[in-house]
């Protein structure tokens, strides 16, 4: 409990306590009068002083002033203790309603908790600890075991483990070395980093994490625009009715004058639509800050609503389906044994940077000794010859087969084929291509079962390795070959086809599918652990690169969208039947005061259920 919220428990208190003892003691006119104003005074000053102060700014209808109204006329009747009573209520409710709130900020502050304090900078041979901003691009900064990633660089020299669980909501640590980039907000857990410093504190990735988080509130969803609304015009509305049901029926002659007057102040009381204008907004900002534990980064609560109406997902294939690096998927050797084949291969392709030859080299796995590899000729659209051990091997395509005049034959898998020759003799084959993401087929088969109408992939790629994609992951559509401005055509398509109500969302590397990110209703970028063009592009940013996270992230959006109904329901529902009963005179200022109470508590939190998105992996 902060300061504040002690203080307001201190006067709760002491207001309650003052308050009982006025039943023992011998009041009556003036110094009743003066008495429970003195309560009043402790208890509600601040009400009256709010009330008064947004109504010199032109904010007349708000809760302060029906607070103020409804009390002070309770006043004007002589309902001293009564007026008492609901501003104590009534401040009970505010304490209640303060803690909720404050417990689900620190739940996200806590979430988002990695904002470094310090960087410890190299200078003259000595650390010296810094504010991050005052570090430059290319210092040098020292991270020591246990501490923070205060700014994004590459590591220069040591090696180490890094938790990444604030940015991704992933557990599983990332060894780095010398080469490695690493980004600010991810702790180093065992070994001492000098990391040279690649980008300023304010454009770093923890910095843009906080900032889009801090601001998805200025992205308002439907339901807070419709609350924002419903309050402009309700609370007018309400305070004319009570007008109305002061006045009308006594001129009609339907009952004493003082009687109505009290049935409009207690239907003041009712009517202040606190639990709508507090739960709706702490909904949106719970889920947005559940979806950034489980490291999915929402730019707003607009983009957190339209989740939930997605009815088509289109998906990009490189780096967002697939790795988007080559690996060798499959070896069918002929006659040598696989290792052989392997080994055979990536010391032909030793000498060359081509992402072919890195890929046999990264299968072989092994150290290659480049004295057993002599005589390189690179053939031009064809691959590469070279001796080996005194033999002639050649790795390339079908076409440096027929050259050499080895008896090759096809490869029933798709990918790019190494066909391999040993002194013109046959070999085997090497097939390497952009290997799918291992949650892939995952994240469709879940968006599948949430109710996601069409999957549909595009690609710059060719038809036969687009449709083999498509077909080991149970996509419903493929369209390959396309270039970015024919991906943009697609999906103008695919937005026409739409329901009324429905939302396309694309999802790409947020690199090179700027263009079709945009148009979707929403962006879903691959966040590649800090891409910045993928945080800027995007509506949506997947912070490990996991498809399956899209699926979570509608869990997260439909379950932050049921609780907003339900705090709608409940509240209106609750507030309806109450001003019914306080019109017709059933019930009383305190029984009305602690019904907009009651309501109002469970709103809060239920919206703070929000925050609770574990049981959604």
């Amino acid at each position: 409990m902060g300061k504040k919220q002690k203080k307001m428990l201190a006067r709760i208190l002491v207001s309650a306590v003052v308050f009982a003892a006025g039943f023992f003691l011998p009041l009556a006119g003036w110094s009743q009068l003066v008495f429970y104003l003195a309560v009043y005074a402790i208890i509600g000053w601040d009400i009256v002083w709010k009330a008064v102060r947004n109504i010199a700014h032109g904010q007349v209808f708000d809760e302060n002033f029906l607070m103020a109204l409804a009390t002070i006329g309770a006043f004007c009747l002589q309902e001293f203790p009564e007026a008492v009573e609901v501003m104590l209520f009534y401040q009970v409710g505010e304490l209640f309603q303060s803690y909720a709130v404050g417990r689900s900020r620190q739940s996200i502050a806590a979430l988002m908790d990695i904002r470094p304090d310090y960087a410890n900078i190299e200078r003259d041979g000595k650390l010296e600890q810094v504010d991050p901003d005052d570090v430059a691009v290319g210092d040098t900064i020292v991270i020591k075991a246990g501490e923070r990633i205060p700014l994004d660089g590459v590591v220069l020299d040591g090696n180490s483990t890094v938790n990444t669980a604030a940015l991704t909501g992933e557990s599983l640590p990332r060894d780095v070395g010398a080469g490695s980039d690493v980004i600010s907000g991810c702790v180093n857990q065992s070994g001492l980093l000098r990391v040279r410093v690649t980008k300023e504190f304010g454009e770093s990735t923890v910095s843009k994490i906080l900032d889009l988080v801090e601001n998805s509130s200025t992205k308002k969803a439907k339901a807070e625009n419709f609350i924002t609304k419903f309050a402009r015009y309700y609370t007018p509305a309400v305070v004319i009715g009570a007008v109305l049901l002061a006045v009308l029926p006594p001129l009609l002659g339907i009952g004493m004058f003082s009687v109505w007057v009290a049935r409009a102040l207690t239907f003041l009381v009712i009517s202040c639509p606190c639990a709508l204008v507090i739960s709706i907004p702490l909904s949106f900002f719970g889920g947005i800050g559940g979806a950034s534990k489980r490291g999915i980064l929402v730019k707003g609560s607009n983009y957190l609503e339209a989740l939930a109406q997605t009815e088509t997902v289109v998906f990009d294939k490189t780096g967002t389906l697939t790795r988007g690096t080559f690996q060798v998927t499959a070896v069918h050797p002929a006659r040598v044994s696989r290792e052989q084949l392997l080994e055979l291969a990536a010391l032909a392709e030793s000498f060359s940077d081509h992402p072919i030859s890195r890929s046999l080299k990264e299968a072989y796995g092994r150290e290659l000794d480049n004295a057993r590899v002599s005589d390189v000729e690179e053939i031009s659209g064809h691959g590469v010859c070279a001796r080996v051990d005194g033999r002639t091997v050649c790795a390339g395509n079908g076409k440096l087969m027929d050259k050499i005049g080895a008896q090759w034959h096809e490869c029933h898998k798709t990918g790019t084929v190494v066909h391999v020759a040993v002194d013109g003799e046959y070999a085997g084959h090497i097939v390497i291509s952009d290997a799918v993401k291992p949650d892939a087929a995952r994240a469709i088969a879940s968006l599948k079962r949430q109710g996601i109408r069409k999957t549909v992939m595009l690609t710059g790629d060719a038809k036969a390795v687009g449709e083999s994609v498509a077909k080991q992951l149970g996509l419903d559509e493929v369209h390959a070959e396309l270039l970015p401005a024919d991906k943009v055509e697609r999906v103008e398509e695919l937005l026409k086809q739409k329901s009324a109500n429905g939302k396309l969302a694309f999802v790409g590397d947020g690199i090179n599918d700027a263009p079709v990110l945009s148009r979707a209703d929403i962006g879903i970028a691959m966040g590649g652990l800090g891409s910045d063009a993928a945080i800027e592009a995007a509506d949506v940013v997947l912070m490990d690169d996991q498809p399956s996270k899209i699926a979570t992230a509608m869990r997260i959006s439909k379950k932050t969208l049921r609780i907003v109904h339900q705090n709608i329901v409940f509240s209106l529902a609750v507030k309806g039947l109450m001003l019914l009963l306080g019109a017709l005179g059933v019930t009383n200022m305190q029984a009305a005061i602690f019904a907009d109470v009651g309501v109002m508590v469970l709103a809060v939190l239920n919206a703070t259920r929000a925050l609770r998105t574990k049981e959604l992996e």
